[in-house]
């Protein structure tokens, strides 16, 4: 998709400069003066028309188009002018991302690991911002995925990384029926999605505060898995069932930390999941529609982690 404009001689400079930042925001690159292109997608034609609207009405014109071809060059070698523009961009963060791991201490107090997961935070945030519109999935992009992962387990307290969970087989559970208190929330939707991705996806799933001698309980008073230490229960389900696909360890920091607010871990999308878990409580949602819409939000998450870790 192509997209053209100009604007009024005599306009000031700063519709230009907040159309340029817009025009990096959604990821165009530009091949010749005032001439910008994304993939043909559904997100970015709606991206394009959004603008031409804005120049309009600075008094501009703009035009977008789908262009069949670039006469002299190659699909391939546009992919690969997507990429640089976006390398650039994730080599920045990584610089910054080299200096905090740098400053980490096993020494460091209280305060200054609050403020170094502060800055991770930020530096996660600016890296979902360019990975949401790295369309072509950058190298660089995958590398700084790491490196963010590293530091975040650095940061991490010793302690759940000390823990030793058993391992046992998920054949052995793909024939049980599951038991969990009513009105699930974070750590236990979680589990109810894991449950129902990696050990059966049609399992039995039951609500009460009673526990059937054939019933394998979860997250509840005296449950088969629980918390443990300070890891919550989708944590300890993981790591028993050796579930160490990428996208397992990014959700697992986001259920930590809304369910034990230990300031563990900062990743940028903790706040709106909560807000939307919030949201369904106080729409006063049923069982199963809560275990709905969870099993469709972690897996939406699973599916964006998965493509940024894999």
């Amino acid at each position: 998709m192509v997209f053209c404009y100009s604007l009024p001689s005599k306009s000031s400079s700063s519709p230009r400069v907040t159309l340029w930042r817009r025009l990096r925001r959604i990821g165009a690159i530009s091949l010749k003066s005032s001439i910008y292109v994304l993939p043909d997608r559904d997100e970015c034609i709606e991206s394009f028309q959004w603008l031409a609207q804005e120049v309009q009405q600075a008094k501009g014109e703009a035009l977008v188009m789908r262009v069949e071809r670039f006469e002299g060059l190659a699909d391939e070698e546009i992919i690969e002018l997507f990429r640089q523009a976006k390398s650039e961009e994730y080599q920045e963060i990584e610089a910054l991302a080299m200096e905090l791991e740098k400053s980490i201490s096993s020494n460091s107090s209280l305060e200054d690991r609050s403020s170094l997961l502060e800055t991770l935070e930020k530096l996660r945030r600016q890296h979902s911002e360019i990975a949401r519109v790295d369309f072509f999935d950058c190298v660089d992009g995958q590398r700084l995925t790491i490196i963010l992962n590293r530091i975040a387990q650095a940061l991490s307290a010793t302690l759940s990384q000390a823990l030793e969970i058993p391992h046992q087989a998920i054949t052995e559970y793909q024939n049980k029926r599951w038991v969990t208190r009513p009105r699930p929330y974070i750590d236990r939707l979680a589990c109810i999605w894991l449950i129902r991705k990696f050990i059966n996806p049609h399992a039995e799933i039951r609500y009460s505060h009673e526990v059937a001698p054939d019933e394998i309980s979860f997250e509840m008073k005296d449950a088969i898995f629980g918390h443990c230490g300070n890891l919550c229960t989708f944590e300890v389900m993981a790591r028993t069932f050796g579930l160490n696909k990428p996208g397992i360890q990014a959700i697992a920091e986001i259920v930590h930390e809304i369910d034990l607010q230990d300031s563990q871990y900062a990743r940028p999308e903790t706040p709106g999941v909560d807000a939307l878990l919030q949201g369904w409580f106080l729409a006063k949602l049923s069982d199963a529609e809560l275990e709905t819409c969870g099993i469709k939000l972690f897996e939406g998450l699973y599916a964006v982690f998965s493509k940024q870790q894999g």
